[in-house]
C-alpha cells in the first residue's frame, strides 16, 4: 500500500519546527497508517473526528497533528488552569472556558474565535469513547455560531487510514445536517473497537 501524508496548507495554524514535523510524520507512517484525502486551506475550522472507540485514537490523532504541524485549539475547564497542569495545558493549546453555562459556553468560545486570525477548534463528537446514545451537538453550535465550517476526518482502522472527509458548512437546521454530515462517514471508517461504537454511526457502518 502506497502511504500518503499531506502538506500542511499555508491558510490553516502551524505549530512545530521542521525536526518535530518530520519525527512525528516517521512515526505515523511507521505504524502503517496512511492520511487520505485533500485536507482544507482554511484559516478557520470546527474540526471534529470519529469514530471514538479507544484510548489508542488519540496517540493516532496527535501523531498525525504533530507531523502535519497543525495546531488545533481545544477547550477545557478553567479550573484547570488553577493547577500544576496549567504550563501543559498552555503547550498542548488548551484554551480555558467556564462550562457552567452550556448556552453560554457556546458564545464563549465564538467570541474566541472571532477575536483570532487563525484557529481550529478540535472536537470528538461522540463525547466518550464508550458506547455513544447520540452525537452531541456542541461542535456544531459552535461553528454555526461562530459562522465557521466544519472539516470532518474519520479513523480508519480495517485499512489504517486517517480520511479526511470534506468541509461542510452548518446551516442551523443540525437534524438535517447532522444526517448529511454522517452520509460523508459511510464507507470511510472502522472502529477500532466495534463494541463501542456510537449508535448513530453503527447503522453507517460498512463491515466487510
Amino acid at each position: 500500500m502506497t502511504q500518503h501524508f499531506p502538506t500542511l496548507p499555508e491558510q490553516v495554524p502551524a505549530r512545530g519546527s521542521a525536526f518535530s514535523k518530520q519525527l512525528f510524520k516517521k512515526l505515523f507512517l511507521a505504524q502503517g497508517w496512511s492520511f487520505e484525502g485533500n485536507f482544507p486551506n482554511l484559516p478557520k475550522a470546527v474540526a471534529i473526528i470519529s469514530p471514538h472507540t479507544s484510548n489508542i485514537d488519540a496517540w493516532h490523532g496527535f501523531t498525525a497533528l504533530l507531523g502535519l504541524g497543525i495546531q488545533i485549539t481545544i477547550f477545557g475547564k478553567h479550573t484547570l488552569f488553577e493547577t500544576p497542569l496549567k504550563p501543559l495545558l498552555e503547550w498542548i493549546g488548551v484554551i480555558p472556558v467556564d462550562r457552567g453555562n452550556a448556552q453560554g459556553l457556546t458564545k464563549q468560545i465564538s467570541d474566541i474565535i472571532q477575536a483570532k486570525d487563525k484557529i481550529w477548534i478540535g472536537m470528538a463528537p461522540e463525547g466518550t469513547r464508550k458506547q455513544a446514545e447520540k452525537i452531541k451537538s456542541g461542535f456544531y453550535y459552535i461553528a454555526y455560531e461562530a459562522q465557521i465550517p466544519i472539516v470532518m476526518f474519520s479513523f480508519d482502522y480495517e485499512h489504517k487510514i486517517i480520511h479526511c472527509l470534506g468541509v461542510f458548512q452548518p446551516t442551523g437546521n443540525y437534524e438535517q445536517d447532522l444526517e448529511q454530515i454522517l452520509q460523508l462517514y459511510e464507507g470511510k471508517f472502522s472502529p477500532k473497537n466495534p463494541d463501542w461504537l456510537a449508535k448513530p454511526l453503527q447503522k453507517r457502518w460498512k463491515k466487510r
